[in-house]
């Protein structure tokens, strides 16, 4: 049986100011929810998001947080981009290799963040789309606008004129 003075070990459900400030710090820095809600005393993500409906402060909070881990996801490519260590080796007759799979995987990380990135803030990020409609030649497209009357005769008068 257990006593009053143990406690059930677990994940926090109880909302508070501190907890939901140290969420929001480690997404800022680039983290993701799923790896900050795998931390020793961090809710897990469903009670992150029902704390999200539940408190629009939070969720102010939490919007903010996602618009600043972009920026570190910025900064991470740029780390990973400029990271060369590890491109080249050494062959055991002392010749240098291209070690095209740790640039194939420097490249798979970047794409991965800015991919990421672009579904995370689209109009800062993401692909832009312009269209343009031009005419012949590329000048400017030229409208025509007309009126005609036209007069048609009706069979009933052609009849009667005849006769």
């Amino acid at each position: 049986m257990m006593s009053s003075d143990d406690k059930i070990s677990g994940r926090p459900s109880i909302y508070s100011d501190e907890l939901v400030a140290n969420i929001c710090v480690a997404l800022a820095s680039g983290r993701s929810l799923r790896d900050v809600c795998t931390d020793k005393g961090m809710p897990a993500a469903s009670t992150v998001f029902l704390w999200l409906s539940k408190h629009p402060g939070f969720s102010e909070q939490y919007a903010r947080a996602m618009e600043a881990r972009t920026n570190a996801l910025a900064e991470e490519i740029l780390e990973i981009a400029d990271d060369s260590a590890g491109d080249v080796g050494i062959t055991a007759d002392g010749r240098e290799v291209v070690k095209s799979d740790v640039i194939a995987r420097a490249r798979l990380r970047v794409d991965t963040r800015k991919w990421l990135m672009s579904k995370m803030a689209p109009k800062k990020y993401g692909d832009k789309i312009s269209q343009e409609v031009s005419g012949p030649d590329g000048k400017p497209v030229e409208t025509v606008t007309r009126i005609e009357r036209i007069i048609v005769k009706s069979a009933d008068r052609n009849e009667s004129s005849e006769t």
